[in-house]
């Protein structure tokens, strides 16, 4: 006899769930753990770049050292990821899934050209990190999608990059704003996080200009891009004057490292 499950859903970390059931956000009744299924906790690398598996932990992104050698910026951008608690059981699959706008990989991975792996019945399709947040904690999956792998360019050779994060209530807190900078070939790629109800992304060619001037350019393509959502982390206004704050740290900190390479 075929037995029914009424409103299931499929999780990977679940270190969410709980958190969205008392915020009345999430309503399913039967949860179905990932974590059993083998193959999906492996990352792989070669010249291209990374290919993890969902299951693999915001932990295991930070240590790995094929992540920390072919994408710094990704390791560093998961190493800022709650607490270390949090990052062993947190698995990239279910991060990138829930949507939220305030998480810490997302910019980084905007920065990296990342792309998700999405697997159905009908197939397995890749969607660039860069589409795949649509709207408020929505992503582009479809009902009926998991995520089966997360896709990450290697760096090229001789970039920069700067992660940085502002968290106003506790370091384990959501940031109020968050900001990935990785500088390649001079072309300056710009990922925001917690700024907008989605992580969002710029860049703009640098050749010829100063670090002052890099700073100024990136200032001027983030600010149409900028809508933050007020809360008990800081105001409209506040985190506008964050996001300034941040990207022109992070920009002239990748410039520099840049210089010194």
């Amino acid at each position: 006899m075929m037995s029914t499950v009424d409103n299931p859903m499929v999780y990977g970390g679940g270190t969410a769930i709980q958190i969205l059931i008392k915020q009345g956000i999430l309503f399913a009744d039967n949860f179905v753990d990932l974590a059993g299924i083998p193959g999906l906790t492996e990352i792989t690398a070669d010249a291209a770049g990374l290919r993890a598996g969902p299951m693999v932990t915001a932990r295991g992104m930070e240590t790995d050292d094929r992540v920390r050698r072919v994408a710094p910026l990704a390791s560093t951008a998961y190493r800022h990821v709650a607490n270390p608690r949090v990052r062993n059981t947190a698995s990239i699959g279910g991060n990138l899934a829930h949507g939220d706008y305030r998480l810490d990989p997302p910019p980084a991975l905007l920065a990296l050209d990342a792309t998700v792996e999405a697997t159905s019945v009908r197939g397995t399709r890749s969607l660039p990190v860069r589409q795949f947040f649509v709207d408020f904690q929505q992503t582009a999956l479809a009902p009926d999608e998991l995520v089966t792998a997360v896709r990450i360019p290697a760096q090229p050779t001789g970039s920069a990059y700067r992660f940085v994060k502002y968290s106003s209530l506790s370091a384990n807190d959501w940031p109020c704003a968050s900001v990935a900078v990785l500088i390649a070939g001079r072309e300056v790629h710009i990922g925001l996080g917690a700024l907008a109800p989605v992580p969002r992304y710029a860049s703009f060619d640098a050749t010829g200009m100063t670090d002052q001037a890099a700073v100024d350019a990136a200032l001027e393509v983030i600010a149409p891009l900028l809508d933050p959502i007020p809360d008990v982390r800081g105001s409209v206004r506040y985190k506008r004057r964050l996001a300034q704050v941040i990207v022109e740290d992070a920009v002239r900190g990748a410039w520099k490292d840049l210089d010194n390479a």
